[in-house]
């Protein structure tokens, strides 16, 4: 068994450096596309969604949904190219908004899917971990 993890050590160690920009890539694009469906601002059909569950200035709410994930989304991969303290700052704050944007996500649109178990199903699971990922390690 030694030998074998040896080898996968050998073949996986030149795609080290690049893993992490594997799950960077992946969230920022995943999150600036989810933006993408809802310009022009106001989106309509989240600002319905929010008039729905009674969410307080649907409008604007729904707006800052659809901003918030396109700059999580931009930052988290411009976060990864600037070093030291700024770029580090850049990925946490944009995981961090990624986690209060699949909270919220959750907690209005996809209630249900703790009952029935769909959450773990489908991709926003996902997001969410990997947006936590990035609040914990930022660029370290």
């Amino acid at each position: 068994m030694n030998k074998f993890s040896n080898f996968l050590d050998r073949v996986s160690s030149p795609f080290i450096s690049i893993s992490d920009w594997l799950l960077r890539l992946s969230l920022g694009i995943a999150f600036i596309l989810h933006s993408y469906g809802k310009f022009p601002l106001p989106p309509e059909r989240l600002t319905s969604g929010f008039e729905f569950w009674n969410v307080p200035f649907p409008e604007v709410i729904s707006s800052l949904v659809a901003l918030g994930e396109l700059i999580s989304g931009v930052g988290i991969i411009v976060g990864g190219f600037i070093s030291g303290s700024l770029g580090n700052v850049i990925t946490r704050l944009s995981g961090g908004a990624m986690i209060v944007i699949m909270i919220g996500a959750f907690s209005l649109a996809h209630r249900d899917w703790f009952v029935s178990g769909k959450i773990f199903t489908t991709e926003q699971l996902f997001l969410f971990v990997l947006g936590l990922f990035f609040t914990i390690k930022g660029n370290k």
